[in-house]
C-alpha cells in the first residue's frame, strides 16, 4: 500500500515522503490516526505543488536543523549503569537515557527524534538524532559500570581457585555389581529343553 506521510514517523519516513507499507498497518493505524493519506495520482500532484510552493520554507527548516546539529560537534556521552560481574547490565540503556545525558550537558532534545539500539552490556554504542530528513547526527555513547568494583579482578580470581579445588578433589566411582541371571530361570530353561 502506497501512502503519503503527513508527519515524521521515525523508522518509516518523514513528512511528505511516499512510502510503501503493509495494507493492515496503513488501513488500521496510519490512515485512522491521520498520520498518512493514500498516495493516489491526484494526491501526488497536490503534494508536488505544495512542495514546490514550500521549497524556501523547507530550505529554512533544513538550515535550522543543521544549526542544531552543530551543537553536537565533539559531543560524546558516557552513561553509567549498574552491571553484574559478567558485564551484563541490570536493565538496558536506550534513547531515554541518552536524552537525559544530553540534558545534563545542556543540550535539550525531544526523545522521539533519538534512536539507539538498546545497550545490554558495557561497551561502545551509537545513538542517532534525527533533526531533519537530510540532517542526522550520530552521537557516540560509552556505557560504563556504575560500580566498577563489581568487575574487580578479586572476584574474577576466585573463580579459577574454585575450579582448581574441584579438579583436585578425589572422585570416588563405585563399580556397579554385575547381576547374574537367577538360578531359577536357568532351571526353568533346562526343564523346557528336556521336555
Amino acid at each position: 500500500m502506497e501512502l503519503i506521510l503527513k508527519e515524521d514517523i521515525i523508522g518509516l519516513g518523514y513528512k511528505n515522503d511516499i512510502v510503501n507499507v503493509k495494507s493492515g498497518y496503513g488501513r488500521n493505524y496510519l490512515i485512522p490516526q491521520q498520520k498518512a493519506v493514500i498516495a493516489s495520482p491526484s494526491a501526488k500532484k497536490i503534494l508536488a505543488e505544495n512542495l514546490k510552493q514550500q521549497a524556501h520554507k523547507i530550505a529554512a527548516q533544513k538550515a535550522a536543523a543543521e544549526d542544531k546539529a552543530k551543537a553536537f560537534e565533539g559531543v560524546s556521552l558516557e552513561i553509567p549503569a549498574k552491571v553484574a560481574v559478567t558485564g551484563q547490565l541490570y536493565g538496558s540503556v536506550g534513547a531515554a537515557q541518552v536524552v537525559e545525558a544530553l540534558a545534563a550537558k545542556g543540550i535539550e532534545v525531544d526523545r522521539k527524534i533519538v534512536t539507539m539500539k538498546e545497550a545490554k552490556k558495557v561497551g561502545e554504542y551509537e545513538a542517532v538524532v534525527h533533526f531533519h530528513k537530510e540532517v542526522e547526527v550520530k552521537v557516540p555513547v560509552l556505557v560504563v559500570a556504575e560500580n566498577p568494583e563489581a568487575l574487580a579482578p578479586a572476584k574474577v580470581e576466585e573463580a579459577p581457585k574454585a575450579v582448581e579445588a574441584v579438579e583436585e578433589a578425589p572422585v570416588a566411582v563405585e563399580e556397579a555389581p554385575v547381576v547374574e541371571e537367577a538360578p531359577a530361570a536357568e532351571e526353568a530353561e533346562d526343564e523346557a529343553a528336556e521336555a
